[in-house]
């Protein structure tokens, strides 16, 4: 269920919010020359002279970068631009070591796209995306806790980027989220990001603006740079909002500025006064050539394409009846997902989506290990559901031999038979053990039937007790009734 929107205590107005998403690729090597494109702890390690911008150098495009564009335009559902050019943008940073970033002002690969999202009021919703382009990484600024000494550190200088700029459709905190965790897992069905955003592989800068309900005019935006967490993006968004609402009804102005978010405050800070597109002073790159798509190379590339993120939670809900809660879950672990559906060809149960989101999710995250590496393997589990769902076993044996399959590396009908947990179904059996049981406690039935009904479970906890938890519960329900009677 989404969490109310921060707009519900301002009824009177509303939110208008646009945001661009950098990612960087995964591609081996850098955008314009050969060094690896890879984090690493020793600074300016994986630098050369084109990334460094040493005078007189020529960038070189990495084809893949054009490539990886495309996937992410394809999966997006934009037009792809049959030629694409590259720009200089003009401004200063320590860590911009040319004095410009190469990007695509005004012929971008990517243009007139579409993520869909689940909004506010659980409707499909699509965020219209303007473009998306590419472009380089600037290095980074490392700033010292103990002198006033700042050092420049170039490894980043020269990642891949793709800018992903939607249109000012997003209405609220809950919808952004939405549409970044949307547009990161394409990202990483894609294959194409690495998506850790603690890195700085995915991260946002969110323009919000608010005005009365009724203005056709929008108001003035401010720009939140770079934050790297959905919650973060979140708690940023509706401090934003409430900032710049309370700021206008005080009589004051916003103005267009970018802003910081900090979590220890958890409030939004100036960070700098916000540049305007001449500032850049944009011209075409005299270095690098017109690129020229083709439509075969668009339909090859376009064949590669797995199932992404929206239509797989679709698919996932409408063959295995499972809740939007569960689809959520299975998409954003893909592994899972794969796991799930090739335990359930083997044991088409409903209660199968309990196990794997339950029990195995747990067990992988207790013992650390991946999918791949767990000896409870979809046949395995399949197995197991199957023992319960013939009454091999029932419910508590079945969380036993869950455990025991991973300890002993065996296939449950085994430790079934070996651990003699198979489900005592014997009648006459159980029933002999109730009426010794209620014969020993005779206050007890007493107490019962004077409506104290609570009691009846303890009954029932301790005919399975004496069963080491294999006696069938439905005939010690029916059986005790019986006797109770």
């Amino acid at each position: 269920m989404a969490s109310p929107s921060i707009l519900n205590d301002y009824p009177d107005y509303q939110v208008t919010i646009g945001i661009e998403v950098h990612v960087q690729l995964t591609t081996a090597s850098k955008i314009f020359c050969g060094c690896p494109n890879k984090i690493t702890k020793d600074p300016n390690k994986n630098i050369c002279i084109v990334c460094a911008g040493y005078p007189g150098v020529l960038p070189v495009l990495n084809k893949q970068v054009i490539e990886f564009g495309i996937m992410a335009g394809l999966a997006t559902h934009c037009k792809i631009a049959p030629t694409c050019s590259f720009d200089r943008k003009h401004y200063f940073y320590p860590d911009l070591p040319k004095g410009y970033q190469i990007t695509q002002q005004f012929q971008p690969i990517c243009t007139e796209g579409y993520v869909s999202i689940t909004a506010d009021d659980q409707s499909i919703k699509k965020i219209r995306l303007i473009r998306i382009h590419i472009e380089e990484d600037a290095g980074k600024s490392i700033h010292s806790n103990t002198s006033d000494e700042s050092f420049v550190d170039l490894n980043r200088a020269g990642t891949p980027l793709l800018e992903i700029v939607s249109y000012p459709d997003i209405s609220s905190s809950g919808e952004a989220q939405s549409y970044l965790k949307s547009l990161h897992s394409i990202v990483q069905y894609l294959g194409i990001c690495s998506g850790n955003m603690e890195e700085g592989a995915f991260r946002a800068d969110t323009n919000i603006s608010i005005r009365k309900k009724g203005d056709s005019i929008l108001g003035t935006k401010c720009e939140l740079k770079n934050i790297n967490s959905f919650k973060y993006i979140g708690d940023a968004t509706d401090y934003e909002i409430k900032r710049q609402i309370a700021l206008v009804k005080s009589g004051g102005k916003v103005q267009q500025e970018t802003r910081l978010w900090d979590p220890a405050r958890k409030i939004t800070v100036l960070m700098r006064s916000k540049e305007q597109a001449a500032d850049y002073r944009y011209f075409q790159d005299p270095d690098l050539p017109i690129i020229e798509i083709t439509n075969q190379e668009i339909e090859s590339i376009r064949a590669t394409l797995p199932e992404l993120p929206f239509e797989k939670h679709k698919r996932l809900q409408a063959s295995y009846s499972i809740s939007p809660y569960q689809a959520d879950v299975l998409v954003d672990l893909p592994d899972i997902a794969g796991y799930f559906e090739k335990a359930y060809a083997l044991c088409p149960s409903p209660s199968l989506i309990n196990w794997v989101l339950r029990d195995l999710i747990c067990y992988l995250k207790q013992h650390e290990v991946s999918v791949d590496q767990c000896p409870i393997t979809p046949n395995r589990l399949s197995q197991l559901v199957t023992l319960i769902e013939k009454g091999t076993i029932n419910n508590r044996s079945a969380q036993e031999v869950f455990t025991l399959i991973a300890t002993k590396d065996m296939d449950p009908e085994v430790i079934v038979k070996e651990q003699n947990l198979e489900q005592v179904d014997s009648s006459d059996e159980i029933e002999k053990l109730i009426i010794e049981l209620l014969a020993n406690y005779p206050d007890s039935v007493l107490e019962y039937k004077a409506g104290k009904e609570r009691l009846f479970g303890f009954f029932v906890g301790q005919i399975m007790q004496k069963t080491a938890g294999r006696a069938n519960p439905k005939i010690i329900q029916e059986l005790l009734k019986k006797q109770l009677s």
